[in-house]
């Protein structure tokens, strides 16, 4: 047999050789080792040879040549070693060494799944089927394997399996990979074809029945086939039909058939095991569930909770229910409010157990210390990492004190505990006072009740009257008249205290609205004040013009007239052959005056306005579907429309591509693509941030924001996702590559987002998402706080901020009913820091600068209305200037 030449090899090889040296001694070692390697890869390969209905007949021995051949495969490696040493040390060791790394990764991390597949994968490579076995045992414990993984297992066992033992060995594996899924067929026709029973008759008949019945489950049947996986919807809508029916055994399978595709689905396993727990009720089933529930989703609380009531409903050992809530909390939950409530849950539990109609017990000094142990957690492992105890009002300790008071009888203990809860900031609740006064008036005295409540008046400032009421009415009905005096006064201090500092927060609030009013009221007059001056200078310029027309007509009426109204820039431009023809003109005095020769900038602005003869193409509505609106572009690309064909071309079939130029015929950064089918702007909406020349590109889909002016686009959620995560702190030369390379020791790194401005630069910020919830959690727990190239990063759970809605127009109406700008100027008004934060496009275009026809060109003018610009200076106007001198 394969083994026992093995075995006899092995033993052979063991044997010490006389006199080596020291350096031939290393050379055997090695040469040893790599035999034994060798060998047991070639064992490996012929016991996986046996594998099928007749693996039983190993027992009985192999044919002659089989041994001959394994026997001669084992003989080849021994007497030639150095054939082999070359070709598998290098591997073995590189084997090895990330063996090692699993192991400890495992002993940090015992729930870590990929874990656990790499470390069986290397096992079984390198032949070590020992452990491997074990590592198997190991990750069933915690997790359910898969279809491949246990028929991996199975095929390795039945290779393996020499006897009877070995026989009820490989039955008990069938067993449990069917309890783990019961709808596995690959699994089921394996066992099939292994068993050597026929199938019984009754699962011969319930089969044929169930084919009559599957006219009433065909349209549920046929959903399914249909859907993609996980289809989910479509075996929720299956699980209500079975669940009205009533079928226990149905309603159990399709439940099973679900958690195949949905097993990382928290809501389906709760839902599945409050089923088992309030009609099957059936221990081995029950259990069985909760126990699959939770370690499919172990960083699920309610599951881990619902798991130990149910243990503790069927009767479960102690001692295996705290084992399995030590287990819950080494789960990695992602919430501190979630270690709350599984502490809760146990302490729940540790309470039912003890026997408080005796004094002292050993069940009672457990639950006293549970409660304890429970404090300094929350406080230290759950603070420490969540920065809050989870516990703000401290529900722990007041059930606590209430079990103390109610069936301990210990009123000294829970007034500590209520001292406790106090002083960590509920004083200032008067719901927390009137909580602890009624559990002095049922278990306490009248001297302790008064003396909660008169501290209560003092500390509580968010509902005093009603404490002081509370104060009053047990005076009025058990205290004294100097009990009753003391009451009054007490009160109504406090109250007056109160309404003091009422009236001073109204005065405060009033006095800030009036300086809003007061700034408000400013702001207005000095818009009008500016409105007034524009309309002064502009009334004072047309005069001046005037006046000057009519010194020009006194001045030389044979002089030709130059025009008064200013030309356009296009227009402005002279022709090539008017300016070869054209000569200085002679003025008075016989003096040359300058040809008109504008700056070099003004004459590139006009050379690209006449380049950029762009015709302007009304926007078509009707396109909307088939369009996308492109924008953040790099304002550098000189022919937008040729460069991005190609990558826009790749999602289908482009009908036109519309750049958007500027009046001087600058190319504005967005542009306008229209596609010849939908599906095809719909799949360039994927085109959405990818870098084009060092910039993202944003896509989005076409929308009229005149008929839709609430409509954002935002590509990415932002409500909380359990398994992705939130990256900050990171410097801004890391790479998506190099995060990558950090983030996967954790888990399966589905995706990598490093979030960029307008420009692409990085902004230190990053999204990772990864496989699973318990991954997610566990790269949480690792990276926060890690050093990467000098800079410490901050890893949380993605859960952005509520995004701010626009204020409503409405909402913006002054009192007279006009709209109050803030939507422009913010709510300070317009700062000198927003003066140039409008960006040049978006401004309502002036008028284009004034051309002098001679001389220098004029100073810029102060106000934007064109009116108010100096006018145009002609011949005579020199000639007058001259003269006034």
């Amino acid at each position: 047999m394969a083994t026992a030449a093995a075995t006899s090899a092995s033993e052979a090889e063991a044997e010490p050789k006389a006199g080596p040296t020291a350096e031939g001694e290393e050379d055997e070692v090695k040469a040893a080792r790599t035999r034994r390697k060798v060998l047991s890869r070639a064992v490996a390969a012929a016991t996986y040879k046996a594998m099928g209905p007749g693996w039983d007949q190993q027992e009985e021995g192999v044919s002659e040549s089989d041994g001959d051949e394994e026997y001669a495969m084992a003989s080849s490696a021994e007497s030639s070693p150095g054939e082999y040493e070359w070709e598998y040390d290098e591997e073995e060791e590189k084997n090895q060494l990330e063996i090692e790394r699993l192991e400890e990764q495992l002993s940090i991390n015992v729930y870590d799944y990929n874990c656990h597949v790499d470390l069986i994968r290397l096992l079984r490579l390198e032949g070590e089927l020992s452990k491997v076995r074990m590592a198997r045992q190991k990750m069933s414990e915690i997790f359910p394997l898969t279809e491949e993984l246990w028929l991996e297992w199975l095929h390795d066992e039945i290779s393996m399996a020499l006897d009877g033992l070995d026989r009820e060995h490989v039955y008990d594996l069938f067993e449990k990979a069917v309890k783990d899924y019961i709808y596995m067929e690959a699994t089921f026709a394996e066992y099939e074809e292994w068993s050597e029973d026929p199938i019984p008759e009754s699962v011969i008949q319930n089969y044929n029945k169930a084919l009559q019945q599957l006219e009433k489950y065909k349209p549920y049947e046929e959903a399914l086939l249909q859907a993609e996986a996980p289809r989910l919807a479509e075996y929720q809508a299956y699980i209500d039909f079975e669940m009205k029916i009533g079928d226990p055994a149905r309603v159990q399978l399709i439940f099973e058939r679900a958690l195949v595709e949905n097993c990382l689905v928290p809501d389906l396993w709760i839902r599945y095991s409050q089923y088992l727990d309030r009609q099957l009720k059936v221990k081995d089933l029950v259990l069985s569930v909760h126990n699959r529930a939770v370690r499919n989703c172990p960083w699920t609380v309610a599951l881990w909770s619902r798991y130990l009531l149910a243990m503790e409903r069927h009767g479960v050992d102690h001692q295996v229910i705290s084992a399995t809530f030590e287990k819950a909390l080494s789960a990695g939950f992602i919430q501190a409010t979630d270690y709350v409530e599984i502490w809760q849950a146990y302490l729940d539990y540790l309470r039912r157990r003890v026997d408080f109609k005796q004094d002292s017990s050993k069940e009672l000094e457990e639950l006293r210390s549970a409660f304890t142990r429970a404090l300094e957690y929350l406080k230290q492992e759950v603070e420490e990492r969540f920065n809050e105890s989870g516990d703000p009002s401290c529900m722990i300790m007041q059930n606590w004190a209430r079990i103390e008071a109610r069936l301990c009888n210990n009123m000294q203990k829970a007034r500590e505990l209520w001292d406790s809860i106090m002083t960590k900031g509920n004083a200032k609740y008067a719901n927390m006072w009137l909580e602890y006064y009624n559990l002095e008036r049922a278990h306490g005295d009248t001297q302790h009740c008064r003396k909660a409540l008169h501290r209560a008046v003092q500390c509580t400032s968010d509902y005093p009257e009603h404490v002081c009421e509370v104060l009053l009415t047990m005076e009025r009905t058990e205290g004294t008249l100097e009990d009753w005096d003391i009451a009054v006064q007490k009160t109504e201090t406090r109250l007056a205290r109160v309404n003091e500092q009422r009236i001073k927060v109204a005065e405060k609030e009033a006095a800030l609205a009036q300086q809003e009013e007061e700034k408000a009221e400013q702001r207005k007059r000095a818009r009008a004040e500016k409105k007034a001056l524009k309309k002064k200078k502009k009334t004072r310029g047309a005069d001046k013009r005037k006046a000057e027309e009519d010194d020009e007509k006194e001045w030389g009426d044979d002089e030709e007239e130059q025009p008064s109204k200013r030309r356009r820039v296009e227009d402005s431009t002279p022709s090539a052959g008017e300016a070869q023809d054209r000569e200085p003109e002679a003025g008075l005095l016989g003096k040359s005056v300058p040809v008109d020769v504008d700056p070099p900038s003004k004459q590139k602005e006009r050379a690209a306005a006449l380049k950029r003869d762009v015709p302007k193409v009304p926007h078509d509505s009707s396109k909307d579907s088939i369009t996308v609106f492109v924008s953040n572009l790099p304002y550098s690309m000189s022919e937008p429309d040729v460069q991005l064909r190609p990558l826009f071309e790749a999602c289908g079939e482009v009908a036109e591509i519309r750049p958007i130029f500027s009046n001087r015929g600058d190319f504005r950064g967005y542009c306008y693509v229209e596609f010849k089918e939908e599906k095809s702007a719909l799949q360039a909406l994927e085109l959405d941030r990818k870098n084009v020349e060092g910039r993202p590109m944003f896509v989005s889909p076409c929308v009229d924001k005149s008929k839709n002016p609430d409509f954002k686009v935002f590509r990415y959620s932002t409500a909380l996702e359990k398994h992705k995560l939130f990256v900050s702190g990171l410097p801004f030369s890391c790479t998506k590559e190099e995060l990558e390379e950090i983030c996967k020791a954790h888990g399966t790194v589905k995706d990598i987002r490093l979030v960029t401005n307008r420009a692409g630069k990085p902004k230190g910020l990053a999204y990772v998402e990864y496989e699973s919830e318990s991954q997610a959690s566990q790269a949480v727990l690792k990276m926060d706080g890690m050093t990467v190239k000098e800079n410490v990063i901050k890893v949380a759970i993605s859960n952005p901020p509520q995004r701010k809605v626009p204020e409503k127009p409405e909402a913006r109406r002054a009192p007279g009913g006009a709209l109050v700008p803030r939507q422009i100027y913010g709510a300070r008004g317009k700062g000198r820091t927003q003066l140039s934060l409008l960006p040049r496009a978006l401004q309502h275009p002036g008028a284009p600068a004034a051309q002098a026809e001679n001389g220098p060109a004029p100073r810029p003018a102060v106000t934007t209305s064109a009116a108010t610009e100096a006018p145009k200076m002609s011949n005579a106007d020199f000639a007058k200037l001259l003269l006034r001198k």
